[in-house]
C-alpha cells in the first residue's frame, strides 16, 4: 500500500519560513516523481513544486526563488523549505507520487502565515 504523510505546517508571521516534509511508503521511492500542492477552501488545488528521481525541479511562478523542494532517498522523504512566506501562501499543502497510472495523496499539512 502506498502511503504520504505530510508535517511540518504550522502558524507562521510573513516573512518567515516552514519546512514541510513529506514521507512515502509503498513506492520505490528513488524513481518517483513527487510534488507538492496547495489548496485554500472553495479552490482548486494548484501545483506548487515537482521534484524528479534525478532531483530535477520545478515551481509555480508565485514561489520561485522563495520555495525549494529537495529529497532524501535515504528516508523516503521529501521536503518543502519555504521562505518569504506571504499570507497568500496560507493552504493546506498536500504531498502527491504518481504510480502505476495512479495518483496518491497525503491528507495534507496546514500552513497559515498571518500575523
Amino acid at each position: 500500500q502506498v502511503q504520504l504523510v505530510e508535517s511540518g505546517g504550522g502558524l507562521v508571521q510573513p516573512g518567515g519560513s516552514l519546512r514541510l516534509s513529506c514521507a512515502a511508503s509503498g513506492i520505490i521511492f528513488r524513481l518517483n516523481v513527487m510534488g507538492w500542492y496547495r489548496q485554500a477552501p472553495g479552490k482548486q488545488r494548484e501545483l506548487v513544486a515537482t521534484i524528479t528521481g534525478g532531483s530535477s525541479t520545478n515551481y509555480v511562478d508565485s514561489v520561485k526563488g522563495r520555495f525549494t523542494m529537495s529529497r532524501d532517498n535515504a528516508k523516503n522523504t521529501v521536503y518543502l523549505q519555504m521562505n518569504s512566506l506571504k499570507p497568500k501562501d496560507t493552504d493546506v499543502y498536500y504531498c502527491n507520487a504518481y504510480v502505476n497510472g495512479i495518483t496518491y495523496w497525503g491528507k495534507g499539512t496546514l500552513v497559515t502565515v498571518s500575523s
